[in-house]
């Protein structure tokens, strides 16, 4: 049927195709040649077109149900799920800076609330915090590194003192290479390493400690990201949930991070707490690198319920090298700590944030310890309460009515 154009039907006249085709037409080209291109394309078209194929009539389409095409497409999921795996396995360590970075930002969420709270706005509030994080990391690299320096070079002045003692059967050293061959397993040891892999060892010391470095700057630049953005991936989180649900997603998503966040914060200042006066124990008793140690007891007492023993046993170990009772009494003091941070110090300073029971706990950490190591032990009682939280206030209100 031909068309008409507004005006065109107004006058009762046909609106002929070859003079609109020509005012589609560039400046400048012939419309009578592009108009007789156009119908000789379409004379072409017309004498090619059959109303039978020569070769035979095209078969029904395929079947979407038919087993060919189900198990193409399941192989094609398999495929895709496989190397999604094999992607997250390959970058297993920047997800777990990832996720430590994003831990961090909400223990130091509520610090920002405090200051907004105190009529700051929140960029001044991220600013100030992140300033004093970065303030505090430079400083404790500042105030480590020149004494653990000495102390390193103080132990390999000792180290010849060290086997002297091996020698004298009355000392606490002596009585050990008695009993275990101490000097004998490391001349083993050093002989099967060999020139060329002690300095393999040495480089990829190296490596590590300079891997730790990047690690940790990166770890901190994507806290003070997140910490920035914090807002706006808690609205981004929340608006993958249906509209429906949203407010119900809303308040336990808060619920989740204030959890998450108290129990980060509250982590950091027991550990800062344990390290202090770990520090000052150590100094008293003369026990040597105690900085050192603190250290170690610092990071170690940030991974619950088995991080505390680790790093008590190990200092009880290096206190050894004092004498016997000195050790006794590391074993001790460490042993009372953990009980007096477990009942006094963890209540007062996390409270009821978490509120997660001591089996659930203890299996939360060795279940997130087995699956992620270290990173799994540490993000276990967040996501335990996490979960509490979602069964308490979702799941079995819903058994409940069945």
């Amino acid at each position: 049927m031909p068309v008409r154009d507004g005006a065109a039907a107004a006058d009762g006249e046909e609106r002929d195709p070859d003079r609109a085709f020509e005012t589609t037409l560039p400046a400048g080209e012939r419309a009578s040649d592009q108009v007789e291109v156009r119908k000789a394309a379409e004379s072409e078209a017309s004498a090619l077109s059959r109303d039978k194929p020569e070769l035979g009539t095209p078969g029904p389409p395929l079947n979407r149900r038919s087993p060919y095409i189900v198990g193409m497409l399941g192989a094609a999921g398999v495929a895709t799920t496989y190397v999604l795996l094999q992607l997250v396995l390959r970058s297993g360590g920047v997800l777990a800076l990832i996720v430590l970075a994003l831990l961090l930002a909400i223990g130091l969420d509520p610090v920002v609330q405090w200051l907004i709270r105190r009529r700051l706005p929140r960029w001044a509030a991220v600013t100030l915090v992140s300033l004093l994080v970065i303030g505090g990391v430079i400083g404790f690299f500042a105030a480590a590194i020149p004494p653990l320096a000495a102390q390193t070079g103080q132990f390999v002045k000792a180290l010849p003192d060290y086997f002297k003692h091996l020698n004298d059967r009355s000392s606490t050293l002596g009585r050990l290479e008695a009993h275990y061959h101490v000097r004998e397993r490391a001349t083993q040891l050093l002989h099967a390493a060999g020139g060329t892999r002690l300095f393999g060892g040495l480089l990829g010391a190296g490596i590590i400690v300079l891997d730790a470095f990047v690690s940790t700057l990166t770890m901190l630049v994507l806290t003070i990201y997140f910490l920035a953005d914090l807002p706006r991936i808690r609205k981004l989180i929340y608006r993958l949930v249906p509209g429906t649900r949203r407010p119900r997603a809303i308040l336990l998503g808060d619920q989740i991070f204030g959890k998450v966040g108290g129990y980060v914060l509250g982590n950091l200042i027991t550990s800062l707490i344990a390290a202090a006066l770990a520090f000052v124990w150590l100094v008293i008793w003369h026990v040597p690198y105690p900085l050192l140690l603190s250290l170690m007891v610092a990071l170690f007492d940030l991974i619950p319920v088995i991080g505390a023993l680790t790093a008590g046993i190990i200092v009880t170990l290096v206190s050894l090298t004092i004498s016997i009772p000195v050790a006794i009494a590391t074993a001790v003091y460490f042993t009372v700590y953990k009980h007096a941070e477990d009942y006094f110090i963890v209540p007062r300073i996390i409270g009821r944030t978490v509120d997660v029971p001591a089996t659930a706990t203890l299996v939360a950490v060795l279940i997130g310890g087995t699956a992620l190591g270290i990173v799994g032990a540490l993000i276990a009682i967040p996501v335990a309460a996490a979960i509490r939280l979602l069964l308490r206030e979702v799941v079995f209100p819903r058994l409940d009515r069945t």
